[in-house]
């Protein structure tokens, strides 16, 4: 079954910023954050067990999510997108500003901010769902957010055009040869061969 009707369902995406409990900061671009009750307001928010946030998050029950906009450039895509805190800091060199919660928010590049507190967590495999509460938030301005199809037809480089070869649908990577094996892994965003598609 193919997967290209996932590609149609809308998201927003997201920096979603985390602090381990001996203080490290870190952040990661997400795009699975969905409001799913009011009355008390809950969000769900679904991150990769791979990830270094999913550990931090788990252990500490505190989030933030940075609502995008759409001048952010794609060097933050790169920054909190393609590698792992766990052996980067993504905040180095930054002045960091921080929500009640102690959790880093973006100095630019955002309109609004969200403070979680993890209420409930579900394991489905390949990633780890967190039912959280807002704690505190806040509207910083009124500038357009970032949704993932605008991200993809304006701000992600274009691939240059190659005889032969397949293209990552996440981050742009382009691997050169006639077949893809079909165990690969992407080297930059670490994702398997069904997340590519043939060069045209």
């Amino acid at each position: 079954m193919a997967n290209s009707a996932l590609y149609k369902i809308g998201y927003g995406l997201y920096v979603l910023t985390s602090r381990s409990a001996d203080g490290k900061m870190n952040g990661m671009i997400c795009n699975t954050v969905s409001q799913v009750a009011s009355s008390p307001d809950r969000l769900i928010v679904s991150v990769n067990k791979n990830n270094y946030s999913h550990d931090i998050i788990k252990e500490t029950k505190a989030m933030n999510i940075n609502c995008l906009t759409e001048d952010a450039p794609f060097s933050l895509f790169e920054k909190y997108g393609f590698a792992s805190g766990r052996d980067k800091d993504k905040f180095a060199g930054e002045q960091v500003f921080c929500s009640a919660n102690g959790v880093p928010i973006l100095g630019a590049y955002i309109n609004s901010f969200m403070s979680l507190k993890v209420t409930d967590y579900s394991d489905l495999g390949s990633h780890g769902l967190f039912i959280c509460e807002i704690t505190d938030q806040a509207v910083m301005n009124d500038k357009p957010s970032m949704t993932y199809a605008y991200y993809h037809a304006n701000v992600k480089p274009k691939p240059e055009k190659k005889s032969k070869g397949f293209v990552c649908k996440v981050c742009g990577y382009i691997y050169e040869g006639d077949t893809l094996p079909e165990d690969f892994i992407c080297p930059i965003c670490k994702h398997p061969a069904s997340d590519f598609e043939p060069i045209k």
